[in-house]
């Protein structure tokens, strides 16, 4: 099922046409632009998705979570989409300055981005639990 907001999708449009009308010369102000656009839009997405997760609660139709229960599955995943949505024009100007050379140097960085986050929030978390009593939990 594809839901996207077709707000957003006549941004790209507009976008792209821009980016056809001023060139090449623009592209990167113009990624950024839409970037941002992009950003507050999952910004206000999330926040909607969090009111109505807190009305729930708050109606007792749905229970409460634990605290920092799933922020570390969000974490990973803003990392992700984050580093991925940044690594395609990264790879383009990596390519165009250092051929396959360049794109293999972008990508290791994001394979390496990722990666150290990942252990990094394995670590915390890991010495999070082991210093918080089982009561805690229950």
């Amino acid at each position: 099922m594809a839901t996207y907001d077709p707000e957003l999708k006549k941004e790209l449009d507009a976008t792209l046409q821009t980016r056809r009308e001023l060139g090449p010369e623009y592209e990167s102000e113009l990624v950024e632009s839409f970037l941002e656009k992009l950003d507050k839009d999952v910004d206000r997405r999330v926040r909607r998705q969090l009111a109505e997760q807190q009305m729930q609660v708050a109606r007792g139709t749905l229970p409460p979570r634990r605290a920092g229960g799933g922020t570390e599955f969000w974490q990973r995943f803003a990392i992700a989409v984050v580093s991925l949505v940044l690594a395609v024009p990264l790879s383009a100007i990596a390519v165009a300055n250092a051929g396959l050379v360049g794109l293999v140097v972008c990508w290791g960085g994001v394979v390496g981005v990722n990666a150290m986050h990942s252990l990094g929030l394995q670590r915390l978390l890991t010495n999070r639990s082991a210093s918080r009593p089982a009561e805690d939990w229950d």
